[in-house]
């Protein structure tokens, strides 16, 4: 098994700079957004999380040879995108669910409607915060171009929308494992991979280097969605901060329904094993990266 000590530390320290920037964002929107809008917004946004997403920002940054603490700035937009998208998975046309991150969810603490709107304005948040965080790095007009391609086609149809579209679709059917992985390798996985991708391209990474952190991102992505499959259907509410077993009850195939709980475990290990390996022979300084793939799937929540 992988070593995780240097996940607790990179995950630190995601949490710490991007929480700061994410507190400043809400109390932003709130101060030019009254009204109830301007509080949902500032509610989803005041969420607490493991933020892996920031530290895979952070981590792949860093690997590069990057050294500035303005990445806390791209890590946030990231951020910001999975919150969107946290905010629409709830709602009672999706999910259904009452409670996330240990608190109920938007749509329950305001309404359908505001949670809805709420969703759809925190993605040119995320874009703005972007800008903010190019021009801090003093990164040139061309790679802020290509960074926000890069965030929204993660979080777009060509990603996470058209891998959420599927999802519902295939809800009361039966899949096998090659129409999961096409599933949530656009659902959970196009994101996880933009973190890899933005950290890299914030840096400055070679064509090399690039190739070799948008694969980890690529197989990590996936891997994190089988974790997720296996605790979704072994813990508790409690400890995930959202209801379990929710996967059951909407009639969705998963990774434990079609392989059962130890050869999921089984895949994920393998996913993150060849993850690890694509990072070998390229000169990344790749050690945190490796253990917060580990974390990735030994959490409990």
């Amino acid at each position: 098994m992988l070593d995780t000590g240097g996940a607790a530390d990179l995950l630190a320290r995601a949490r710490t700079l991007t929480d700061a920037r994410l507190a400043a964002c809400a109390g932003r929107i709130s101060r030019e957004t009254p009204g109830h809008l301007g509080e949902a917004l500032a509610y989803a946004l005041g969420t607490t999380g493991k933020r892996v997403r920031p530290a895979l920002v952070l981590g792949s940054y860093h690997a590069a040879g990057g050294t500035s603490d303005a990445i806390a700035g791209v890590a946030a937009a990231v951020e910001v995108v999975h919150t969107y998208s946290l905010v629409h998975d709830d709602l009672p046309c999706m999910d259904n669910d009452d409670q996330r991150r240990g608190r109920p969810t938007t749509h329950v603490a305001f309404d359908v409607a505001t949670a809805t709107r709420a969703g759809w304005l925190l993605v040119p948040v995320a874009v703005e915060l972007l800008v903010e965080a190019a021009k801090e790095l003093s990164l040139e007009s061309a790679r802020l171009l290509q960074m926000s391609r890069t965030l929204l086609d993660a979080g777009g149809f060509r990603g996470m929308v058209g891998g959420q579209w599927l999802d519902l679709a295939a809800e009361g059917r039966d899949l096998d494992a090659g129409q999961l992985a096409t599933i949530h390798r656009g659902k959970t996985g196009a994101l996880i991979r933009a973190c890899c991708e933005l950290g890299g391209i914030a840096a400055g990474a070679g064509p090399g280097q690039m190739a070799a952190l948008t694969a980890f991102g690529h197989d990590v992505g996936l891997a994190f969605q089988v974790a997720d499959d296996v605790l979704d259907a072994t813990g508790s509410s409690e400890a995930l901060g959202k209801t379990a077993g929710r996967d059951a009850l909407l009639a969705k195939s998963t990774y434990v329904s079609v392989l059962g709980v130890e050869e999921a475990r089984a895949e994920a290990g393998r996913l993150v094993e060849q993850a690890v390996a694509r990072l070998q022979h390229t000169g990344l300084a790749a050690e945190p990266l490796s253990d917060l793939a580990g974390f990735i799937i030994t959490r409990t929540s």
